[in-house]
């Protein structure tokens, strides 16, 4: 009898810790619309990994892409949890001034640039020290 408690105790807890993993995944950002953000102020790596930084710690975007010599942040989100207009005003809001250019669903932004998805790479920091007194 006890063996048969313990066994059902232990069925029950890892189904429980089973349907908290099942629902931290349905949390996770799934992109279905991209927005192109015209940013004036960005002139080297360290402003790509500060821009890149802060949008990636919003809640609902999946990947930002800084291309500083453009002068673009393209953010792919989804829109269920973010809105373009708030995404330029965070990176307004760390000294960089940003406009939306182009927001557009994730289909229609492939049909328009033939680009498959994000390029994860990563930002690195050159230290050149033009970012000072932007968060």
């Amino acid at each position: 009898m006890k063996l048969k408690i313990q066994n059902v105790t232990l069925v029950l807890v890892a189904a429980a810790v089973l349907a908290v993993f099942a629902f931290s995944v349905r949390l996770e950002a799934s992109p279905d619309s991209v927005v192109v953000l015209k940013t004036l102020g960005m002139t080297c790596d360290s402003c790509t990994e500060k821009i890149t930084k802060v949008l990636r710690a919003q809640q609902g975007v999946a990947s930002a892409e800084v291309d500083v010599a453009a002068g673009r942040v393209t953010v792919w989100y989804d829109s269920k949890m973010a809105a373009s207009e708030r995404l330029a005003q965070v990176v307004t809001g760390i000294g960089y001034g940003s406009s939306i250019l182009v927001a557009t669903s994730v289909e229609e932004y492939r049909a328009a640039t033939g680009r498959a998805g994000p390029a994860m790479a990563d930002a690195r920091a050159s230290g050149c020290g033009c970012c000072r007194g932007k968060q």
